[in-house]
């Protein structure tokens, strides 16, 4: 590149920025993993099952279309695909022609589906709690609540 062409400066991040940052991003991963191995241990379950059981579990009829579910995860259809097939051979989960539109599947939570997400779900919360909310206080709460839904507004796709 010639030298009259001169990149502008980075606008690096100051040591309070940066702090910040890296702390988000390592308390991220290993909170999500602290969480995941919790998951694991007490209800046989990875976070993406969880993910799916209790979104299905919301829906007053316990069924969401595949394609909005996948969008619900920031997933592919695809890969949300594999994993329900994975799901369906352990009877979590089946897949049915959607009621609303011939063309698309609708994933259903089965009986055991619901049982398990019943079952998992105290001490998902309890491992939440004990990982994360019951270590900040309730203005702390309140302030992190803000922060992400104002870095949220300024991101694309659907708030999980």
């Amino acid at each position: 590149m010639p030298n009259d062409e001169l990149l502008p400066e980075p606008h690096w991040l100051d040591d309070e920025e940066f702090r910040a940052w890296i702390g988000y991003r390592r308390m991220r991963l290993l909170l999500d993993a602290e969480i995941a191995r919790d998951l694991s241990r007490d209800a046989n379950l990875s976070m993406a099952d969880y993910d799916v059981l209790s979104a299905l579990s919301a829906e007053p009829d316990h069924r969401r279309r595949l394609n909005g579910l996948a969008d619900r995860m920031l997933w592919s259809k695809s890969r949300l695909s594999r994993h329900i097939g994975r799901m369906e051979e352990r009877g979590l989960v089946a897949r049915t022609d959607s009621p609303d539109d011939g063309r698309g599947a609708d994933v259903v939570l089965t009986a055991l589906g619901l049982r398990t997400i019943e079952q998992a779900a105290p001490d998902h919360v309890a491992s939440v709690r004990r990982h994360f909310v019951d270590l900040l206080s309730r203005e702390e709460l309140f302030a992190l609540g803000n922060i992400a839904e104002k870095v949220l507004d300024r991101l694309p796709g659907e708030t999980p």
